[in-house]
């Protein structure tokens, strides 16, 4: 055996030993995980979630889970104009695939300002090893300026109505969600009256002069397709604050994805209605920012959740959605 094939096996076994996620795929138990999208393609699940340049994770089985490489390796060019000093760490992504294509959209922000924007990258494959694979930034979808608007450019999800419409709703804080139509391009927001709306809101002490996020505490909106109904999950209270973490998500539903959405009682998400999905135990201190989708015929809630096990360490949940006989999503934490 000559030298460089000992070195070579030496460093493998150096990597296994000491660094065992270098080798093994994790289990989703122990998967570090914030506000997580999946997408299935050619036999695997993609995982995108907020981390620097987008962190990537793909699973034959959604149980265990090889890291992969980041979207980005630096920032997009654009993003220092919209957030001087950003630093690559890139939130909530949402996936979607149509025709061959993968439109991948992320937020970046200034944390607790709405000095923020969406953006939109796409690629023709999921797959680092083929030949077609790599991201493409398409640039700027739509930003928030504190000070003009009341309302926050993050936490992007994309949904084609039954008429092929695109639809982005986004949101956090503020005066609360919103959801705008864009064009056949992915990107650019249709102009007009009938092209922007509001989804769901809190109430919250307001004056002409408070421009902040205010206490009103909605986030992470993502709208989900089913038997005649557009259902809009909502993450209620509080994120990111570890084993102080309150987030638990909320649901309401309605036949126009513009809304207006009502919960169980008929009361709109507009008024700060919303019917309980899952809300954090003693396990878990909080659990929210979800996304719901439907693999091989049964139904998923993907979120994240504060680990009480682990000092609240943010973890991938995946759940399976069960329906009441009214047509309600319930999830057992």
């Amino acid at each position: 055996m000559n030298a460089r094939i000992k070195n070579c096996l030496f460093f493998i076994l150096f990597a296994y030993f000491h660094f065992p996620a270098l080798c093994q795929d994790v289990p989703t138990a122990e998967l570090r995980a914030h506000d997580p999208v999946m997408v299935e393609a050619e036999g695997r699940y993609y995982l995108f979630t907020t981390g620097r340049g987008i962190a990537v994770w793909s699973s034959s089985d959604m149980k265990y889970w090889k890291k992969e490489p980041a979207v980005f390796s630096n920032a997009p060019e654009w993003v220092s104009e919209v957030v001087p000093g950003f630093r690559n760490h890139i939130w909530a992504p949402d996936i979607f695939a149509h025709e061959g294509t993968y439109y991948l959209y992320y937020s970046v922000s200034a944390f607790g300002k709405n000095t923020s924007a969406i953006g939109l990258a796409t690629s023709t494959s999921l797959d680092p090893s083929a030949p077609d694979y790599g991201w493409k930034d398409q640039g700027l979808v739509i930003r928030s300026v504190p000070g003009r608007d009341l309302w926050n450019a993050i936490d992007p999800n994309l949904i084609m109505d039954e008429e092929g419409s695109l639809w982005l709703s986004f949101g956090s804080f503020w005066s609360g969600l919103k959801i705008v139509e864009l064009e056949k391009d992915f990107k650019t927001v249709k102009k007009g009256p009938d092209s922007w709306f509001s989804i769901a809101r809190r109430a919250r002490s307001f004056t002409t002069e408070d421009r902040s996020a205010g206490e009103a505490a909605l986030e992470a909106p993502f709208i989900f397709k089913k038997n005649g109904f557009y259902y809009l999950f909502v993450s209620f209270d509080y994120c990111c604050r570890g084993e102080k973490s309150t987030y638990k998500v909320m649901v309401g539903r309605s036949e126009d994805v513009r809304g207006p959405y009502r919960d169980q009682n008929g009361k709109s998400l507009l008024e700060g209605g919303g019917s309980l999905v899952v809300k954090g135990n003693e396990n878990w201190h909080g659990v929210g920012h979800n996304a719901a989708y439907t693999f091989e015929g049964t139904d998923y809630l993907i979120f994240h959740g504060y680990d009480a096990s682990d000092e609240g360490r943010p973890k991938l949940l995946i759940r399976n959605v069960q329906w009441t006989a009214a047509g309600w999503p319930e999830v057992i934490l």
